[in-house]
């Protein structure tokens, strides 16, 4: 099975930081951040992946290689102009054959065992594109994204208040037909090709209650670096 880690977006609430740093390469636990992400993919036997990169894209490259010295095969998808989640999916298909395929945010530490969504990807197909993985609400995102009921992603209720809503983490794992009407090189959302298929309920997804951050700030990321430090985060 093959994966896709997100890395090409300029990082703009790390600023300054990722002026002159890939959001990426910045570092937790004395590893880049999307080193955590390798290591966890490879932990789950996943060793073929992709990368998109676009902002200092070169030093992503020069930083990871071919990921051989991580255990893993790493090929990279370059835009030259950062396309959004969707769009950079959409723009490295080519590179993803036409199975389901892992798609993790490289801003998430988190210790999900990615090897649980290969028997998840089993059971995609073009009408039922998505499986989400749905996480407790951070302080910073209190309303949530999604509800959840019985394995079944929705929007919720009318009230964004919903107590059931949980925030998407960042992980989810999609068939290739989701993405089959987005232009090539274009820029698009994912939450965009999903409400389709959420409102119709061919979405489905779980509740993951381990450690999970959206390392999303530099305050964020130095309290996770701190943690980790200190063995108080799951390595």
């Amino acid at each position: 099975m093959k994966a896709m880690i997100l890395a090409a977006g300029r990082g703009e609430r790390m600023r300054p930081l990722t002026d002159t740093t890939p959001k990426p390469l910045l570092t937790v636990g004395d590893k880049y951040l999307i080193l955590w992400a390798i290591i966890r993919m490879r932990q789950a036997g996943i060793t073929d992946l992709v990368v998109n990169i676009s902002h200092l894209a070169g030093k992503i490259e020069a930083a990871l290689g071919d990921g051989s010295a991580h255990g893993v095969h790493i090929r990279y998808s370059f835009e030259r102009e950062a396309l959004e989640t969707a769009g950079g999916i959409a723009w490295a298909l080519p590179l993803l054959d036409d199975q389901p395929f892992i798609v993790v945010n490289s801003d998430v530490y988190s210790d999900f065992d990615f090897s649980a969504l290969c028997e998840r990807a089993n059971v995609l197909s073009a009408t039922r594109p998505a499986h989400l993985v749905l996480v407790d609400n951070p302080a910073h995102h209190p309303l949530g994204d999604f509800a959840l009921h019985e394995g079944v992603v929705s929007h919720g209720g009318q009230d964004e208040h919903d107590a059931a809503r949980l925030t998407f983490s960042g992980i989810g794992v999609y068939h290739p037909a989701l993405f089959a009407d987005v232009a090539r090189g274009t820029k698009a959302r994912l939450a965009t090709q999903l409400a389709g298929p959420i409102a119709e309920g061919r979405v489905t997804g779980e509740h993951f209650r381990g450690e999970w951050n959206d390392v999303g700030t530099p305050q964020r990321l130095a309290e996770l670096d701190a943690r980790l430090r200190a063995g108080k985060a799951s390595r």
